[in-house]
């Protein structure tokens, strides 16, 4: 029989993921390029620069193709995943009219503004890159998360006209809805020569990046739970309906018609964190991991290792990007001494990540009613073993990473293989493609004493918000 394979694109916050999958679930090859970093002039915008988000797609793409040794005639589709919360401006020929609303711009808190006339269409990042890469104006239902005239029940635009309105974007300028799972359109002439990628693929509609991360991570069960390691940080529990009153977590689309995910309160610039450490001190982490010939990660988590839980005391406190309802909040750390240094930082990050979504997820389980028996680690974070340990240590249940790291765009190739008959549904392809590489048992001791440093975590931003808060209405009046 001919090996079949399947395209897995994710296009996330900090870089643009192409992979190249078997039938199995298993990576063939893989590219990755960085997107350059966000434009923020002014306080409250963020912009992706030029056309950064497709440009980093049809580079790694590229890429990929010339490593794939396998017949493209063999590939049989593309499945496209993007980030979420984000708006795209497009031209009547299906070009940027300006750059991508990131999803940390304040403008996606607010309904659409009309201000300039080059705009035809305002959509989504999958709209958009779904555009570019057939020439079909399609768009995933599963991706309107936010301030779009979209009734998340029924996955279709409001039918009530006053409601629809009060959005501000006419029906004319929105693409036409499809499911997740349907094929939105066929790799066209123009990215097909950019990129190598055969002309007249499939390319199939997922969902918004955190759910087919999901579906990637082979989330099925609710006694299983998902965290989600990127610049945003999430905890996910699969859901069988939309919860309209929830207060500690709410409703996702999930990447398959109707069903949802539900996903707690999150960290805005999680492991962007562990960027911003090893940029600050770059030119020791890097001489030194030279030194001992190794990689800037491995030398970070080598270090880290040796640093006892509870980082002599050391704590951070995740709030490097304040959220739009409470600007005062600032990432800190707090309890330094001459003992620490960035090994004891990057170990108290990755153990305020955990203290927090620890947290969070306690409380979305008060409200579901339910415990999570067992948790998956997903995103470039679980790579590092002395921060898996620590999530199983702090949530004191047993934590797996799967064999592919970067679900997204696993979740990705699944959908292709169900919309492209490999496999009949979506439990008996997650059941084939999803593959657990190791896990990791909580220590007793270990858990013991994150219980106890938990509560006090818990507690810190309760006591310095007050300061905080101060200080910035100092500053705002300046």
């Amino acid at each position: 029989m001919t090996t079949k394979y399947i395209i897995g694109i994710d296009g996330g916050s900090q870089s643009s993921k192409v992979v190249i999958f078997g039938t199995d679930g298993r990576i063939v090859c893989e590219a990755s390029e960085a997107l350059a970093p966000m434009y923020t002039p002014r306080p409250g915008v963020a912009e992706h620069p030029d056309d950064d988000l497709y440009d980093t797609i049809v580079a790694a793409a590229r890429r990929v193709m010339t490593m794939f040794e396998g017949d493209p005639a063999d590939i049989v589709g593309v499945g496209l995943c993007t980030i979420r919360c984000c708006r795209a401006l497009v031209r009547e020929n299906g070009m940027l009219a300006a750059p991508v609303q990131s999803w940390m711009d304040h403008r996606l808190s607010k309904p659409y503004e009309h201000t300039n006339d080059d705009v035809a269409y305002v959509t989504t990042t999958s709209g958009y890159l779904m555009g570019r890469l057939t020439g079909s104006l399609t768009d995933t239902a599963a991706n309107y998360i936010g301030p779009w005239p979209m009734d998340v029940q029924t996955w279709e635009w409001f039918d009530d006209p006053a409601t629809f309105d009060s959005f501000n974007v006419p029906r004319a300028m929105l693409y036409e809805l499809q499911m997740p799972g349907d094929i939105g359109g066929r790799v066209n002439e123009q990215f097909a020569a950019a990129t190598g990628i055969p002309r007249g693929l499939p390319v199939v509609h997922t969902a918004n990046d955190k759910a087919t991360e999901a579906l990637g991570a082979g989330l099925r069960d609710q006694r299983q739970g998902l965290v989600s390691l990127g610049t945003y940080i999430a905890a996910m529990v699969v859901g069988v309906e939309y919860a309209n009153d929830s207060v500690n977590y709410f409703s996702n689309f999930a990447s398959e018609r109707n069903r949802y995910i539900y996903e707690s309160a999150g960290i805005r610039r999680g492991m962007w964190t562990v960027s911003w450490l090893r940029n600050l001190v770059g030119a020791e982490i890097t001489q030194s991991a030279a030194e001992a010939d190794m990689s800037r990660e491995e030398h970070l988590n080598t270090l880290a290792a040796t640093v006892p839980a509870g980082c002599d005391g050391l704590m951070c406190v995740l709030d490097w990007l304040a959220s739009p309802t409470q600007p005062h909040k600032k990432g800190m750390f707090i309890g330094f001494d001459e003992r620490h240094g960035y090994a004891h930082m990057y170990r108290a990050i990755l153990e305020g990540i955990a203290f927090r979504m620890k947290q969070n997820v306690a409380a979305m389980e008060a409200e579901l009613g339910f415990r999570i028996e067992n948790l998956v680690i997903s995103g470039g974070g679980s790579n590092s073993d002395v921060g898996m340990q620590i999530f199983a240590d702090v949530f004191n249940i047993p934590v797996a990473r799967n064999a592919v790291p970067n679900a997204a765009g696993l979740g990705a190739a699944i959908c292709v293989a169900v919309a492209c008959g490999i496999y009949p549904d979506l439990d008996v392809a997650t059941q084939r493609m999803v593959h657990q590489a190791d896990g990791f048992t909580p220590d007793p001791s270990r858990a013991h004493l994150y219980s106890k440093l938990g509560e006090v975590y818990a507690d810190i931003s309760a006591q310095t918000d007050v300061i905080l808060e101060r200080t910035y209405n100092i500053l705002s009046e300046q």
